[in-house]
């Protein structure tokens, strides 16, 4: 029998996904299993977008331009100006989410062996993508005893090493909800410029930020434009997960042009979730408004929950529609799995992603987990209910 590769064999599992055998088995036997372990939002997509699809006429559906569409890019320009952001539509390649984004900059920007700088916890799939791309992930601790704010700007000059080529960021973020302050984006842009580091910025929530304050964007930063990768995605803006339409955009030339072969190596991004996204940006303002006001709500349902229970504490997040809770246990992956496989209140009980998928540092968040607020808040409420009830019952309780 041949070996796999040890690409293959050191991909690390999905923390969001890990445990969906559980709940399948529990739905199985009747449990209804509430879901805030991973970010698909229940808001309906836009019906301009949908019935963008439904009234596809074309009689063949063939391979696009490999940067995406003209009239889409031309159309995200305007997108863009409305956030501050100045491009030309040649500045933008549409990808196939947000995550073949990730993976094309770090490919092209990284070579074999070269380290991205993350600060930690974060999105579970950098490690995924980095591994696929053959570079190393080196990670910065933040902590929930600050609210994960940016980690002092001396550990940045600390774990950087000569072959540490970039800084990977999230904001607001995911998994916490922190949102970086003007201060903090200026600090991550002196370190870029200190050390003549990419700067990859994931943006794919921008459009949820729940302090009032103005939106800073990488794109904003003067001085290091060269630098910047943005990456941005429909997937949460317009509850379009399942379309796969993303961007990465970058006023670097050569970046682009290195982009732009992988680009062409697949071919084209997602015909139909293109179209989709483009009908999407002449959605009403009163869909985004009532979309936000319902995240507000949530948040404030969640996270006032979670922080009634006893020996339960989460930050309040600044940004995104997810938080990072730490619980009254000895494990949060054992209690994860617990309460799909031993336990349920009144044929009901929650799915949660272990918060220690999300740090690669051993040890760190073995009693965190990650929580998203994408259901109604009936349905936020019964889960709190649960979630109350299995910490009384689990047997590695710690109070």
């Amino acid at each position: 029998m041949p070996r796999l590769s040890d690409k293959g064999l050191s991909l690390p599992p999905s923390p969001i996904r890990k445990l969906v055998p559980y709940a399948e088995e529990a739905a199985r036997h009747g449990v209804k299993v509430y879901h805030l372990n991973i970010g698909q939002p229940d808001i309906p997509t836009p019906q301009v977008a949908i019935d963008a699809v439904k009234n596809i006429h074309d009689k063949i559906f063939a391979y696009g331009h490999s940067a995406g569409l003209e009239t889409y890019r031309r159309k995200l320009v305007g997108y863009y100006q409305s956030v501050g952001i100045e491009l030309g539509y040649e500045n933008l390649l549409i990808t196939d989410g947000g995550s073949e984004a990730i993976f094309m900059a770090m490919s092209v920007c990284l070579s074999e062996g070269d380290e991205v700088l993350i600060p930690e916890p974060f999105y579970a799939n950098y490690n995924g993508f980095a591994v696929e791309a053959g570079i190393k992930v080196k990670t910065i601790p933040a902590s929930i005893d600050n609210d994960f704010a940016l980690p002092p700007i001396e550990e940045f000059d600390r774990h950087i090493t000569p072959r540490t080529k970039a800084i990977l960021i999230c904001n607001p973020n995911n998994p916490t909800g922190y949102l970086y302050t003007r201060r903090e984006m200026n600090q991550i842009r002196d370190i870029v410029k200190k050390y003549d580091l990419y700067l990859f910025s994931d943006e794919v929530y921008r459009e949820f930020i729940y302090t009032g304050s103005p939106y800073i964007s990488a794109c904003h930063l003067e001085v290091i434009e060269q630098n910047v990768v943005l990456i941005d995605s429909v997937s949460k803006r317009y509850s379009e997960c399942g379309i796969r339409i993303g961007a990465l955009i970058t006023k670097n030339a050569e970046v682009r042009s290195a982009v732009m072969k992988f680009c062409q190596a697949r071919l084209s991004p997602p015909l139909i979730g293109q179209i989709a996204a483009e009908a999407s940006l002449d959605a009403s303002e009163e869909y985004a408004r009532e979309t936000y006001d319902e995240y507000v709500e949530r948040r404030k349902c969640l996270i006032d929950g979670l922080n009634r229970i006893p020996g339960v504490y989460s930050p309040i997040p600044m940004g995104a529609f997810y938080t990072v809770a730490k619980l009254p246990v000895d494990d949060a992956d054992k209690f994860c799995a617990w309460c799909l496989e031993e336990f349920e209140y009144e044929g009901q009980t929650v799915m949660m992603a272990p918060a220690s998928g999300f740090y690669t540092t051993p040890g760190l968040g073995k009693n965190e987990v990650r929580m998203a607020y994408v259901l109604k808040k009936e349905d936020l409420a019964k889960a709190l209910t649960v979630l109350s009830k299995a910490l009384e019952a689990y047997p590695g309780r710690m109070l």
